[in-house]
């Protein structure tokens, strides 16, 4: 008896959606198109689970960040799950702070909102983590120290707060490859 074919009716829409919405746009300074960062950030996602209303997150997690894309678009599009777990994976820019102040507060944030997060909406945002890990582990191999250069916040010990920070609020999903492979990269980067 033949398999029921995967429903990914709702993904294919979410990819197309995103590649819409990051159209013409460069993973900063990479060289590359921005798409392949949240494409990488599904990917990672789906070895932890096959629902594919998270997934559809995953790919869509920085449009509203990153785009003229509104919560009220990925609702109307794609539903309030879908919605509700984009919702948590942005940050809000407060316009009165400098961009280092910023950088801190907004981190701040992220690490206490996913401490208490759900477990589908740390599942989305390790997705996004360890791509940003991967690309500064393979960034530093080639750069070295002045990888940090590329930041508003060029301390190393401030991204390494950060991400031992990300590992902590997601360590719920230490039994998985995505966040193991995070933990480990981590300590790679920052244990130099």
């Amino acid at each position: 008896m033949p398999n029921k074919p995967l429903d990914t009716a709702l993904l294919d829409r979410a990819i197309i959606f995103a590649v819409k919405a990051h159209a013409g746009t460069e993973r900063r300074g990479k060289g590359f198109p921005y798409i392949i960062h949240p494409l990488e950030a599904m990917e990672i996602v789906s070895t932890m689970t096959p629902d594919q209303e998270l997934l559809a997150a995953a790919v869509l997690h920085d449009t509203v960040e990153d785009t003229d894309v509104t919560l009220e678009m990925i609702r109307d599009e794609f539903g309030s799950r879908v919605a509700s777990l984009v919702a948590a994976e942005s940050s809000i820019i407060e316009e009165e702070t400098n961009e280092e102040n910023n950088w801190y507060a907004r981190k701040k944030l992220t690490l206490d909102r996913l401490a208490c997060a759900t477990l589908e909406e740390k599942i989305v945002a390790l997705g996004d983590k360890l791509s940003n890990m991967r690309a500064i582990s393979r960034d530093y191999v080639e750069k070295g120290d002045a990888l940090w250069n590329l930041f508003h916040t060029k301390n190393p010990k401030d991204h390494e707060w950060y991400y031992r920070g990300l590992a902590y609020s997601l360590r719920d999903l230490k039994d998985t490859y995505a966040f193991q492979e995070f933990e480990m990269l981590v300590d790679k980067v920052f244990s130099r």
